[in-house]
């Protein structure tokens, strides 16, 4: 009940005020106060003074690889507060005044590691202030790449990642997800570029000669990390109303093609938890270095070219990220603690657009999948590992210490054993109601678990003891009840694959007829210790090396370099030099590391080669593997 009692005060103090898409006013959205509620990736004070706008006027120098220009700051302060905290990291401030120009102190803080440095301002009695500033080159937010590195090879390219504390190396802001704000930007870029934002375009570029402006808003309150930003030689394609893909020119007919079904899984998702928000649902796909498989900007998805497989076969990708348009987006983890809120949700409402579109069969493939992967957590860390747990404890509670999968996985099956235990009918009118009731503003697993009390079980003595609600939260492993997945589901990959155990006889005619999810199973089935002629005939018969789905080529790779395949290290070295998804760098370098004297030495060359390639993301989870080159 604590819990809702200072929810309720934090809106009768700053409330939303939600309106149609037309809507002019900026919308202000609560913070929460509750101690699971204070963010530790975060030198703010927000229950003092808040950010609640950020208006961006910027400039991109690619030659300088910099963005500077000024940040105005809309503040909400308590009675007598005189003091704003900002996150920064790395950078430059040359001045902050107040909107009449009048300069106020401000003081930058000591560094702490993987935080940055606080900067704390003396604004008195402004409630408006303007930071003008620099971006430093190295901004880990920001990826500045060559034309060499581009599709097209004739102009340069940015794009930023700002998930989950990297957006303060570029913006002075309040760097937390608790902490939603409206925002604004102008951007100026060199002709011919073409700059995209996490928000609607207002109005057509401004000519200004050698450059242009481009101008974009958000006027619904988003967690700072989802202010992104990418431009370079782009090109659009409309998908259907409200739906588009900007990519490069030489990718658009291939990005288009695998985006064909997004306006129907957006009209999907709305069936299931009630309308789309945020007016468009575009998406962009990125150069390969981009260092996640989607991010869930708003109006705007980022998303990896990895996913194109010229079959629509990983298109789950996307509606993923769709998903989150309610489930992280709409609804946010307060803090990174609770990063199941926005993943775990996120990754059973994929599963559920999925079943609309294609059917249950796909969809029960695609849970098993998932399954696996806790199941190979659980294997590594062990049952009873903090990590394991959906609310992290503070030791393991990073900004980002989901890397396990568990927040995804384990987070969606939880909502899948609380819907098989209640009914998909009960179940889904208590999560519409969820995201309705708490439609942008931040929340915690106890807002959560007591909403699901409240709504959901309604004082059932029988069924709370049923659904076990705080050990799959609070809890490591998985519980007693948990809903596993369709044993159907891969009954006949299964099958084959430990048939290949007992003869290390490759028929390929099976896999010719199998979808992605049945092929990636059946490599996951397989023995893990094989000779070298095993190898080879399982990559002659199944044809792996020459795949054109890296999901497939990944799996192969990692299974070859765990073997000591010679002949999968020249693939690995091209695979490596042309992806910077971190979800395939970080385990293949891994996978090479473990190898001791056969495999350290590749992965060393490798790195070495590769690690300019990648974004700051990757190069932090590879560099704690192997080491950052001399």
């Amino acid at each position: 009940m604590r819990v809702f009692a200072s929810f309720l005060l934090l809106l009768l103090v700053a409330a939303c005020k939600p309106g149609g898409e037309g809507e002019k006013q900026a919308m202000v959205a609560p913070i929460l106060t509750t101690e699971d509620a204070r963010d530790a990736a975060t030198f703010a004070q927000p229950e003092v003074a808040r950010v609640t706008h950020v208006g961006l006027d910027l400039t991109l120098d690619f030659a300088a690889k910099r963005v500077g220009g000024t940040a105005t700051l809309d503040i909400l302060a308590r009675p007598g507060a005189d003091t704003l905290v900002l996150d920064s990291d790395g950078l430059e401030i040359a001045s902050i005044t107040d909107a009449e120009g009048k300069a106020l102190p401000f003081k930058v803080g000591e560094k702490v590691e993987g935080k940055g440095e606080p900067v704390t301002v003396t604004i008195g009695d402004a409630r408006k202030i303007v930071v003008t500033y620099s971006a430093a080159p190295e901004a880990e937010a920001l990826q500045w790449l060559a034309p060499e590195q581009t599709a097209g090879g004739k102009q340069p390219y940015l794009f930023s990642q700002g998930q989950p504390t990297l957006n303060r190396s570029w913006i002075p802001t309040q760097d937390s997800p608790g902490i939603r704000q409206t925002w604004d930007a102008r951007i100026v870029a060199p002709k011919p570029l073409t700059v995209v934002m996490s928000g609607l375009r207002a109005g057509e570029p401004e000519d200004l000669g050698d450059s242009r402006a481009f101008r974009f808003t958000m006027n619904k309150p988003v967690a700072p990390y989802l202010i992104a930003i990418a431009a370079g030689d782009l090109a659009f394609r409309e998908l259907g109303p409200r739906t588009g893909v900007w990519t490069e020119p030489s990718m658009l007919d291939a990005a288009a093609n695998e985006l064909a079904d997004t306006e129907k899984m957006v009209e999907a998702a709305e069936r299931l938890y009630g309308p789309y928000r945020w007016g468009r649902y575009d998406v962009i796909v990125l150069p390969p270095s981009f260092p996640y498989g989607g991010m869930e900007n708003p109006t705007l998805t980022f998303l990896t070219p990895t996913f194109i497989a010229g079959d629509r076969s990983l298109n789950g990708l996307v509606a993923h990220e769709l998903a989150h348009s309610w489930s992280g987006n709409l609804v946010t983890n307060a803090t990174w603690a609770d990063s199941w809120l926005n993943e775990g949700i996120t990754s059973y409402f994929e599963n559920r657009i999925l079943e609309e579109l294609y059917g249950k069969r796909r969809a029960q493939q695609e849970a098993a999948l998932s399954f696996a992967e806790i199941e190979k957590v659980l294997a590594e860390k062990g049952k009873d590992a903090p990590v394991t747990a959906l609310h992290l404890p503070p030791a393991e509670a990073l900004p980002d210490g989901g890397e396990s999968g568990i927040v995804y996985d384990k987070g969606a099956a939880f909502m899948r054993t609380v819907e098989q235990a209640v009914g998909r009918t009960r179940f889904d009118a208590w999560l519409r109601q969820w995201f309705d009731s708490h439609a942008f503003q931040p929340a915690t697993s106890a807002l959560l678990l007591a909403d699901m009390r409240a709504n959901l079980i309604n004082g059932d003595a029988a069924l709370e003891r049923q659904l076990m609600l705080d050990e799959w939260v609070y809890g490591t492993g998985l519980p007693a009840n948990v809903a596993r997945p369709a044993p159907e589901a891969f009954a006949d990959v299964d099958a084959a694959a430990a048939d290949y155990a007992k003869t290390r006889a490759v028929d390929p005619a099976p896999w010719a007829g199998w979808t992605t999810a049945e092929r990636l199973r059946f490599l996951a089935k397989l023995p893990r210790r094989m000779d070298t002629q095993q190898l080879a005939d399982l990559d002659r018969g199944l044809g792996l090396s020459q795949s054109g789905n890296d999901e497939i080529l990944f799996a192969w790779l990692d299974l070859a370099l765990a073997n000591r395949y010679q002949p999968a290290v020249p693939l690995a070295e091209k695979f490596l030099g042309r992806v910077g998804r971190r979800k395939f760098v970080q385990p293949l370098f891994q996978t090479l590391m473990d190898q001791g004297d056969w495999g350290r030495p590749i992965a060393r060359r490798l790195y070495a080669q590769t690690r300019a390639g990648y974004h700051a993301v990757t190069q932090g989870s590879v560099d704690a593997i192997v080491g950052k080159p001399a």
